[in-house]
């Protein structure tokens, strides 16, 4: 799965961080352990001094619950510390030799003579990536009266900032579908100002960038649009993919660049 190793890598340094504060935590803890038990439905506290819990142990009393307090830390501690350092040995284990396209570089590495005689067990990235770019679509159309705006590849836009964002994606090498339809549940057909192909699950992301949100007519359209979209299980910064501009505030390249390299890198 592309993207899973740098996630493992991820939880590993996560839980390094976790061990190392625990490290630092058990080391001022008091000795022994805590026992708790009910007494006219009122909790009581016991300190066992070792840490074999036999006997009652020492009663605890109120000006000491701080003592409890730090006992019954010490044993939470002690098992989310036991818990992290066997998944932190797992994870070493998995992340030392493990690779995201482990599985397509079999089939890559094999002579031209073999790869015609073999079925791989699935479509390589790659592969689904052309695949998609060369599924055909009709896009919205424009008007007759339509302002005439072309990016730097040759194609036909509605604004500005879509060329903007289009030249960006165009210089970058990031493959995308403009103005390709999608029917919402309850809504009808949308036509996403872009829509790519997620490099991680290779699910669809859709980019929507509002333009005119300080013109209500619009803000409360988009509004819809988007509550639209939810409702068809697909959601803002999963998903859907969402830019907004007035007359004041515009989209630049340093927002463009923030999206890209969240979603789409």
């Amino acid at each position: 799965m592309k993207g899973l190793r740098e996630l493992l890598l991820a939880e590993k340094t996560r839980l390094e961080v976790i061990k190392q504060r625990l490290d630092d935590e058990l080391v001022g803890m008091p000795a022994g352990n805590l026992r708790i038990c009910k007494s006219n439905n009122r909790a009581q506290y016991y300190h066992h001094k070792s840490d074999s819990i036999q006997g009652n142990g020492t009663y605890i009393p109120v000006a000491q619950h701080n003592l409890a307090r730090q006992l019954a830390q010490k044993a939470y501690d002690r098992k989310v510390y036991d818990l992290v350092s066997k998944r932190l040995r797992q994870l070493n284990l998995i992340v030392k030799d493990y690779k995201d396209d482990e599985i397509e570089e079999i089939y890559q590495k094999m002579s031209c003579e073999r790869k015609k005689l073999v079925m791989p067990v699935e479509k390589s990235g790659r592969q689904k990536i052309e695949e998609w770019i060369n599924m055909e679509y009709i896009g919205k159309g424009f008007k007759e009266d339509d302002i005439f705006i072309y990016t730097e590849n040759g194609e036909r836009v509605r604004s500005k900032t879509e060329k903007i964002i289009a030249d960006y994606l165009y210089h970058n090498n990031i493959p995308y579908k403009y103005e390709k339809p999608l029917v919402l549940k309850g809504y009808g057909t949308v036509y996403p100002d872009f829509t790519f192909l997620s490099p991680h699950n290779y699910e669809e992301l859709y980019w929507e960038h509002e333009g005119r949100m300080d013109d209500q007519a619009y803000a409360a359209s988009a509004v819809k649009k988007i509550k639209s979209y939810e409702e068809n299980g697909i959601y803002a910064g999963e998903r859907l993919i969402l830019t907004f501009e007035t007359q004041k505030t515009v989209l630049n390249t340093g927002d463009i660049e923030r999206v890209v390299n969240r979603f789409l890198k």
